[in-house]
């Protein structure tokens, strides 16, 4: 059974892998927020996957932390892309 989810760790990190080097060749900035989105969800799924496969607890709270560091950092994304893009229009101007 353990052997199961380790596999599937790996196959998600393979996925993960081949979705981010097809974001990273788009140049906009939706294509880093998907990316970052990306990293993420899929952090937490690996850890998961490896916390029930290794029988350690403590790593379901490390998967807790990353998905809420990732909301985190999503939302001061976007913060940023408003501000920087509010500063482009007044130069503009």
């Amino acid at each position: 059974m353990p052997d199961s989810h380790m596999i599937a760790a790996l196959v998600l990190l393979v996925t993960v892998t081949a979705g981010l080097i097809r974001i990273f060749i788009g140049t906009g900035r939706v294509e880093w927020l998907l990316a970052l989105q990306l990293l993420g969800t899929s952090a937490v799924a690996v850890v998961l996957l490896l916390a029930h496969a290794m029988q350690m607890p403590g790593l379901r709270d490390l998967a807790l932390l990353i998905g809420l560091l990732a909301s985190i950092l999503a939302v001061a994304f976007v913060r940023y892309i408003e501000i920087d893009s509010n500063q482009e229009q007044e130069d503009s101007e």
